[in-house]
């Protein structure tokens, strides 16, 4: 757990057994022994350090956290205490006391390497880079090594990057460093990679490219080891920055002579030959072309060049390498780009390809290989090039269903990348509703087939068919997504479930169904399919949108409420982490990874996600109300969602996911977000906000915050009203996204339920019951009408949006299933809607409450007989008469789902095309039972959570 210190120690020996407990778990057996040991060495600090460690993970954070600092003010420099202490802070996320324990050490005890060592780390946790840059230099003066010395250089770096003002950054910053590392240069005192690694960061920081290049052309530069093509990478990147195309060219086709397959080098080759030739660059007459060597600068010289490569591989007796081939196909591309006639050099783009598939399309790689120079085909050749690529495809004997199928894994590769190709040219979209079944039928049975050739592969492996199941799955939903048919989703999700019990580690499997069981509404069986896959790290903020987007919406409270915390677990731990990630690439040396490390802090800490889900968590049941202040970095949001995790071969011109689509559903997203964030904000001021206190004091209601609370309350007002206008004008466009883009917000359900427009006139009438308060219950009788029409409206609009959750959510019809999951959604709005209403109500309720009996009081002194109660009192009662009324109906509504749900027979469906495949059929039917469980379990959380708001309603009397 702990350096424990020198062995000769008598101490280590008495604290063993507490170390053990902890790191044991067992933190009561811990306590009771430094309890002990403590008793017979009260001044044996760590003991009561590592007690603290014990209350800490026991949840007494306040005892730990005395007991810590009874040890930190005695100043310690033992090394147990000190390694104890740091492991306290951090579990206490109080990284910065660290920092005071070192500085006190060091100041005891100067000479010690390990101590300043361990201070400069504890400045890197908290970002301290000043003191980091002073603190490595006194670590240089102690113990002269060259680490020491360049973590205080890039000390100086990291306070140019974070440097809010860039001109401190390029004048006094990053020149400092420059001088520091060229003082070491002269000296020849460089010793390692990472030292040249940070010289030439700061010189390209500095914009020094130049000097950056002869850095790495000369002595220094040999260092560079550790990557391949270090030295070749960094001048590539540094001609190109210059904009000295020739070098870039000359050195481009030098590397591609000696590895014809470096990709990374054709994109800088072709972009440096045009360079080239819009500068109508020729060769000097006499000497080199340019320091790199021999220029290609015109279209014949490059294609000679890409021709030659394929001639290389073409003779080859070995595999041919795929890159020349590529490059080809790209210097096709980016001729016919710029509308070059030297284009028709390279032959015809579809035997280009046709050839390449001869080649290739045995590799699982052919596919996306080939899908992005689709383009090159005109739409007249599709169908040409579908049946020259079948004709090179090796298929068996015709069979009884009539299809001939691969008879080993390499045909069955080649049959699928024609499939894939066939559908990214549209052929599949292109088909009738006959033609599209017949497709499913094919591709189920070359799926079937192929698993033979899986049989004996692992539950981790992918069988070699599946992409065939993916497949028609996809077709299927282009039917449903067409036509409207829901059978057709049922047995999508059939042959989904079933292509998983053959390859349970699929993830495209489970991503997909992941979106079908939302898009029905269905998200119980979402939670398990998502934790299947086993995100990692940085994935729970690119793909966990497709969980929390659905969490609340499908009435799952207590799963979305573990998943928004899982997902927040990810965002705090990371903020943490990456010290941890810093920390380690100061001590290997890794500088040029610390502002990478940097960036994805802040990338994530920006994140749209990691905007959203607290607010959504917020939402849940409980209404846990978050501060009036607003921390969402709305200017620098940064969506950082994955929209291109499914596989998809959907022709882009008409199906794909374009940026239009990306930036409309970013604007959604950030409307949407800020709805639910002003509610959420207007809520806790609702909260904050109490009777005022008697008018005699109504000068002083402005000090003691009433009135500035007022002032929030308006100006957050008028803000919902304004983001709601343009969220009503975003939804009048109606913006589709493709089925396997982005999913939409809840923002256009939201205003056509009329959930956001009732919930912002709950919010509006605090205005008015404030007002109330100030004028009192005498002189108010317009006021109070006024209100009470409010509360009437209040009512018929809850009512409406409770009607439009009547209906099945999942009913039967001519034995085919059908399902209602809007209604499910509206009846989540409702229960949203009543909560705000209520907590208005509540507010209500505190304010009448004192308001009335001040009343009674002067009617008892003046023995005023009218008992009537004022008119404001008697709507309230009726209001909470009324949301009694609605609650009540919400409930039989709920009731008579359940029963009408539970009584379905699923079994006696008839299920169309399944009359021979009975296991398919089994699958189907598996599916659909987990739709009808999830509805159930959604109508249970919803019923629980509406009898607790008729709890709240009998607490409103006044």
């Amino acid at each position: 757990m702990a350096a424990r210190g020198h062995v000769q120690d008598p101490n280590d020996r008495r604290l063993r057994p507490i170390y053990d407990y902890l790191d044991n778990g067992n933190n009561k057996m811990a306590i009771q022994q430094a309890d002990k040991l403590l008793k017979k060495h009260k001044d044996l600090h760590c003991a009561k350090v590592l007690k603290a460690i014990g209350l800490q993970r026991t949840g007494k954070q306040d005892e730990a956290f005395t007991l810590a600092q009874e040890v930190a003010t005695l100043e310690p420099t033992d090394d147990n205490s000190l390694q104890a202490l740091t492991i306290l802070y951090r579990e206490m996320h109080r990284p910065e006391l660290v920092t005071k324990l070192y500085e006190a050490a060091v100041k005891k005890v100067p000479l010690s390497e390990e101590y300043h060592s361990h201070l400069f780390m504890a400045y890197a946790r908290v970002g301290e880079y000043k003191k980091m840059q002073q603190a490595g230099m006194a670590l240089y003066k102690i113990v002269p090594k060259n680490p020491y010395y360049f973590w205080s250089v890039m000390s100086l770096v990291m306070q140019a990057i974070s440097a809010r003002d860039e001109k401190l950054a390029q004048t006094m910053f990053l020149p400092l460093a420059e001088r520091m590392v060229e003082k070491m240069v002269k000296e020849e005192k460089i010793e390692a990679e990472a030292e040249v690694q940070l010289y030439f960061m700061i010189l390209e920081r500095l914009g020094k490219c130049e000097e950056a290049l002869d850095v790495i052309r000369g002595p220094l530069g040999e260092k560079l080891t550790s990557e391949l093509q270090s030295r070749e990478n960094k001048c590539m990147m540094l001609y190109q920055r210059l904009q000295r195309w020739p070098e870039c060219n000359a050195l481009a086709h030098k590397l591609l002579l000696k590895n014809p397959d470096d990709w990374q080098f054709y994109p800088s080759y072709f972009e440096s030959l045009f360079h080239l030739i819009d500068q109508s660059w020729s060769p000097p007459e006499e000497g080199e072309h340019c320091s790199e060597g021999a220029v290609h600068h015109t279209v014949a010289e490059v294609v000679r060049f890409v021709e030659e490569r394929i001639k290389g591989e073409d003779s080859k007796e070995s595999r041919s390498l795929r890159g020349p081939y590529l490059a080809r196909l790209e210097l096709m591309h980016r001729l016919r780009e710029r509308g070059c006639p030297e284009e028709s050099l390279l032959g015809e783009p579809l035997e280009l390809m046709v050839q390449f598939f001869g080649k290739f399309g045995d590799k699982p790689c052919c596919i996306t290989d080939l899908k992005i120079y689709l383009h090159l085909l005109c739409p007249e050749q599709h169908v040409q090039f579908i049946n020259r690529l079948s004709e090179a495809v090796p298929l068996g004997e015709q069979g009884e269903e009539g299809f001939a199928f691969p008879e080993d894994t390499k045909a069955l590769q080649r049959h699928l990348c024609v499939c894939q190709l066939s559908r990214a040219l549209g052929l599949h979209h292109s088909l009738d509703v006959d033609g599209k079944l017949q497709l499913i039928t094919e591709l189920k049975a070359h799926y079937r087939h192929g698993l033979k050739f899986g049989k004996n592969s692992l539950k981790t492996e992918l069988q070699f068919s599946d992409m065939y199941c993916l497949m028609a799955a996809h077709v299927y939903i282009d039917l449903w997504t067409e036509a409207g048919d829901e059978n057709m989703v049922w047995q999508c999700l059939g042959i989904l479930q079933e292509g998983l019990s053959h390859s349970p580690s699929n993830a495209q499997f489970k991503l997909l169904l992941l979106l079908l069981y939302c898009h029905l509404g269905a998200f119980e069986p979402v939670v398990d399919l998502y934790s299947s896959l086993d995100a990692k790290h940085v994935q729970h903020d690119t793909i966990g949108f497709l969980l929390t987007r659905y969490a609340e919406s499908l009435g799952q409270f207590a799963a979305a409420s573990q998943s928004c915390n899982f997902s927040l677990r990810f965002f705090h731990s990371n903020q943490k982490d990456t010290s941890e990630y810093i920390i380690q690439a100061y001590k290997y040396g890794a500088f040029e990874k610390i502002p990478e490390f940097i960036a994805l802090r802040n990338r994530l800490n920006q994140s749209l996600h990691f905007a959203q889900v607290p607010v959504e968590l917020n939402f849940s049941p409980a209404m846990s109300l978050s501060a009036e202040d607003d921390d969402i970095p709305w200017d620098n949001m940064r969506d950082n969602r994955d929209l291109t995790v499914f596989t998809s071969w959907d022709p882009k011109e008409r199906y794909g996911l374009t940026d239009e689509h990306r930036h409309q559903s970013l604007e959604e997203e950030s409307l949407w977000l800020r709805i639910r964030s002003l509610t959420l904000r207007l809520l806790a001021v609702l909260a904050g906000l109490g009777h005022a206190p008697s008018q005699q004091n109504s000068e002083t209601t402005n000090e003691n915050g009433i009135g500035d609370k007022t002032s929030v309350l308006s100006s957050l007002l008028s803000q919902l009203n304004q983001t709601l206008q343009a969220a009503a004008q975003m939804a009048e466009k109606r913006v589709q996204y493709p089925f396997l883009g982005p999913p939409s917000t809840r923002m256009g359900p939201a205003l056509s339920s009329g959930s956001c427009q009732c919930q912002a006139a709950a919010l509006q009438l605090s205005v008015h019951l404030q007002e109330l308060d100030t004028v009192g219950l005498d002189e108010s009788s317009e006021l109070q009408t006024q209100i009470c029409n409010s509360f009437k409206s209040l009512v018929v609009q809850l009512q409406e949006i409770l009607n439009k959750c009547k209906g099945d959510l999942l009913e039967m019809k001519e034995s085919k299933l059908k399902t209602h999951p809007s209604l499910l959604e509206n009846l989540i709005f409702f229960v949203e809607t009543i909560s705000v209403v209520l907590w208005m109500a509540s507010y209500c309720a505190k304010i009448l409450r004192p308001l009335k009996t001040s009343l009674q009081k002067k009617k008892k002194k003046k023995k005023d007989a009218n008992t009537a109660l004022p008119l404001v009192v008697c709507g309230f009662q009726e209001l909470t008469g009324s949301l009694q009324d609605l609650l009540t109906q919400a409930l039989e509504h709920i009731k008579g789902q359940e029963t009408g749900m539970t009584a379905l027979k699923l079994a006696s469906l008839t299920l169309e095309g399944h009359t021979e495949v009975s296991e398919e059929a089994s699958f189907t039917k598996a599916a659909m039972d987990k739709v009808q469980s999830s509805y159930l379990r959604s109508l249970q959380e919803v019923g629980d959570l509406l009898k607790k708001r008729v709890e709240t309603i009998k607490n409103l009397k006044i």
